[in-house]
């Protein structure tokens, strides 16, 4: 009756198709594909008997055909009317396969595909974060298309996974049913997608109810959001808070008064008028069927009053496939216009010719179709895209339902494609929830990874079944459900929670740690003790014990030490390119000074014995003071010049090492050269060698004080500490070979302190007796 209104409001209008009527022929497919594509045929073919209207003089062409509601009947007639190219525009066939324009090159639609409704529906889950879902199709095209793109799509634009895809049954197939609900129990998925008729939800909603499946949440395909039948009592305890998406709503002003207007006498369609009315009033027309009367059924008067029946019939709020028909027609009026206004000459076909009533081919009004864009009077755009599919939109519907039996198919949102993408548009506040907690249920297999975690695969399983990771050691993601956990830069390593890149901890051998602060004291001790010690040298400097072998010696030799003590704390505290450079000079210079004031001492107590041995007098002339000055310099400066080499050449430098630990810095000197350190301890070992050599052959030589012997003990204990420094050094890691080294040289110089000053100072300071020339020599013996 939509359809009759439009064509006559058409024809009411001067504007469009002036001087042009445009007639009708209503088919009823009765729910069969033979009786549809048998109507569709006779109009293709131009044998429908009855066809010519009482003003028209000949056959008048067949502009298109509106319909057919059913994506399957639509698919075998666009079949065969493809061939014709004869135009037909479906108000509620919604098969994504329709939108093949080889295949079906005159078919157009005004309702969505399900290619945008399978889109539409995986915005709303994507909106809620749904990622489990179940999916019930029925066994028809309509089902099984919707079924493959749903599964592609899903994972593409959803990210989402199928929990269960099941096949609805046509007919009576209990068993089916109860196995389709048993695995929709068992399954952990809480949302439920639903692309059937109103018939399989009916008889799936009867099995729910039988096993009591509830607290699932429903979304319902537009094939069945807006369907009273299935909001009674039994079903919506489980139905209710549904959310499905519609055909966009529409008015039609003035249908309903044409609806009241409907009487079996008007010439316009009398035989659909007639079904109309009997339908209305529960009666028939004379002469009735065969035993009606007898059944107690009504005759039909004509005086009926429409006014005084209740139907849903005459509802004009909630008008969907209905506004689709309107839209439908008014679009073969539209591009019938457009055709007509056509200026010869100026025409789209061959030689710019245009196409008359007279001469209309289809195909000519299909390109028409193709170009067709106007405005409804309710101020939606209709225009086709080169699919023939009209422009996507829909309204979201959610099944409003309360315990005291009120019920309500709300709008609370529309979802439609434009230039700018999918767009969604919710009003959560309106939706209704059947839950206890009034809130969105959660529907995932697996929880989300928070930052820290990969996702892990369950092997054999969707994609959105999956463990959380932690991401190992020096890796962070921060980002939930992220794929792969990121490497840190090199300065920075993961904090516990795996989450944020954190800069490394820094690892040297401080002065605020304990074992700095140690080797700090001890360096400071040894400095302290030999500053006392030279004191206590300079007071006494003109007693016999300090100026026996050389005083010059033996102070220098005390500076030397101090300078041992003072070069370790290069060794402490953050490395820098002065300190690493300075450090081993430092050392090195240091230490062949003091060995070399050992070594030239030693040689002098071998001088002055062999001196007092007849002939050997001249060999004390080679040991002057002079000789024994210039002997350290050349002996010290050879080391400097060693030093001077090993800088220019490759010079020690800091150095970020991160090989020892992944998540800390050792700040470390690299020596550069490892030749020119193995040739600068070398050289100090060399040296240490040969005062040990010598002091051990004048360990025997007699005197009451022989310097040599505590000169052979304190080498003695120089080359063990510096023996063993050097696999301890070698296996100590970052800070730690730093400590071995200021270990070693804090142990030898204490070491020759201790031994070669020890005594002499215990003379001076608590024996000073034997601290005369005579002592010394052995020629008197102290009183005690």
């Amino acid at each position: 009756m939509t359809m009759v209104f439009a064509v006559e409001e058409i024809n009411r209008n001067s504007k469009l198709l002036p001087n042009v009527t445009l007639g009708y022929s209503l088919y009823d497919n009765c729910g069969a594909l033979v009786i549809g594509f048998r109507a569709a045929l006779a109009l293709a073919s131009g044998q429908e008997e009855q066809f010519l209207q009482e003003n028209c003089s000949g056959t008048p062409p067949v502009l298109g055909i509106v319909g057919d509601s059913y994506s399957t009947f639509s698919i075998a007639t666009s079949n065969v009317l493809g061939l014709f190219r004869l135009p037909m525009v479906s108000h509620f066939a919604t098969c994504s396969c329709l939108s093949d324009r080889k295949r079906f090159p005159s078919f157009f639609r005004t309702i969505p595909s399900d290619a945008f409704q399978v889109r539409a529906m995986i915005q709303i889950l994507k909106h809620f974060g749904w990622t489990w879902v179940g999916l019930l199709v029925s066994d028809d095209d309509y089902g099984l298309h919707v079924a493959r793109s749903f599964q592609s799509d899903l994972a593409q634009f959803g990210g989402g996974c199928l929990a269960y895809s099941e096949v609805l049954p046509w007919g009576n197939d209990p068993a089916e049913r109860r196995r389709i609900v048993e695995v929709m129990k068992k399954s952990t998925a809480r949302v439920v997608m639903v692309f059937a008729h109103e018939i399989h939800i009916y008889q799936l909603m009867e099995e729910v109810v039988r096993q009591n499946l509830s607290g699932l949440q429903w979304m319902a395909s537009e094939a069945w959001t807006s369907v009273d039948v299935l909001q009674t009592p039994a079903f919506m305890p489980y139905l209710g808070g549904t959310l499905g998406i519609a055909i966009r709503r529409g008015e039609i002003a003035g249908l309903k008064d044409f609806l009241y207007k409907i009487h079996p006498d008007q010439h316009h369609n009398n035989y659909g008028n007639s079904i109309f009315w009997e339908f209305i009033f529960q009666c028939k027309f004379a002469p009735p069927p065969a035993g009606w009367v007898e059944a107690g059924g009504a005759l039909c008067t004509g005086q009926e009053d429409l006014h005084n029946v209740e139907s849903e019939l005459f509802d004009v709020s909630n008008l969907r496939p209905e506004y689709n028909v309107y839209k439908a027609v008014y679009a073969l009026a539209y591009a019938l216009d457009d055709m007509l206004q056509c200026v010869p000459g100026r025409g789209p076909f061959i030689g710019h010719s245009c196409a008359t009533l007279q001469r209309l081919e289809p195909w000519q009004l299909v390109y028409y179709l193709d170009k067709v864009n106007f405005t409804t009077p309710f101020g939606d755009q209709v225009t086709f895209d080169e699919n023939g599919d009209a422009l996507p939109i829909y309204d979201v519907m959610n099944w409003l339902w309360h315990p005291d039996g009120t019920k309500k198919i709300q709008n609370v949102g529309e979802v439609k494609e434009s230039a700018k993408g999918r767009e969604l548009t919710l009003h959560e506040d309106r939706i209704f929830w059947n839950f206890e907690s009034k809130q969105p249920p959660r529907s995932v297999c697996s929880e989300n990874c928070p930052p820290g975690t990969r996702m892990a695969r369950k092997k054999g399983q969707p994609v959105c079944c999956f463990d959380c990771i932690p991401c190992s050691e020096g890796k962070i993601s921060n980002e939930t459900d992220s794929m792969e956990c990121t490497s840190c830069p090199e300065d920075f390593w993961s904090n516990p929670q795996r989450d944020q890149c954190v800069p490394k901890k820094t690892e040297f051998l401080s002065y605020h740690e304990p074992l700095g602060i140690c080797l700090t004291t001890a360096s400071l001790l040894g400095t302290s003790i030999c500053a006392v010690v030279l004191g206590i040298f300079i007071y006494y400097r003109s007693t016999p014990m300090v100026r026996a072998n050389n005083s010059e010696l033996s102070f220098l030799l005390l500076i030397s030490l101090k300078l041992c003590f003072l070069c370790s704390l290069l060794f402490i505290g953050r490395p820098r390119l002065w300190t690493c450079q300075l450090r081993h000079a430092a050392f090195g210079i240091s230490f062949v000074l003091c060995v070399s004031c050992i070594l030239v001492k030693t040689m002098v107590v071998l001088a002055v014995f062999k001196a007092s041995k007849p002939g050997g007098g001249a060999s004390l002339k080679w040991f002057g003071a002079l000789q024994q000055r210039g002997t350290v310099l050349v002996l010290t400066s050879i080391q400097g010049a060693i030093c001077t080499a090993w800088l220019v050449s490759s010079s020690p430098v800091p150095h970020k090492n991160t090989q020892y630990h992944n998540d800390k810095i050792v700040y470390e000197c690299v020596v550069g050269s490892t030749i020119g350190f193995a040739v600068l301890l070398g050289y100090i070992g060399l040296l240490a060698i040969l005062s040990f050599l010598l002091a051990f052959l004048a360990r025997n030589l007699p005197d009451n004080f022989n310097e040599a012997k505590f000169i052979t003990f304190s080498m003695l204990i120089f080359c063990a500490v510096w023996v063993a420094f050097v696999p301890a050094y070698v296996n100590s890691p970052g800070k730690y070979a730093d400590a071995v080294e200021v270990f070693a040289i804090l142990a030898s110089s204490f070491g020759l302190l201790v031994a070669l000053f020890g005594p002499k100072c215990y003379i001076i300071l608590l024996r000073p007796e034997r601290n005369t020339k005579k002592a010394i020599m052995g020629r008197a013996t102290p009183k005690t």
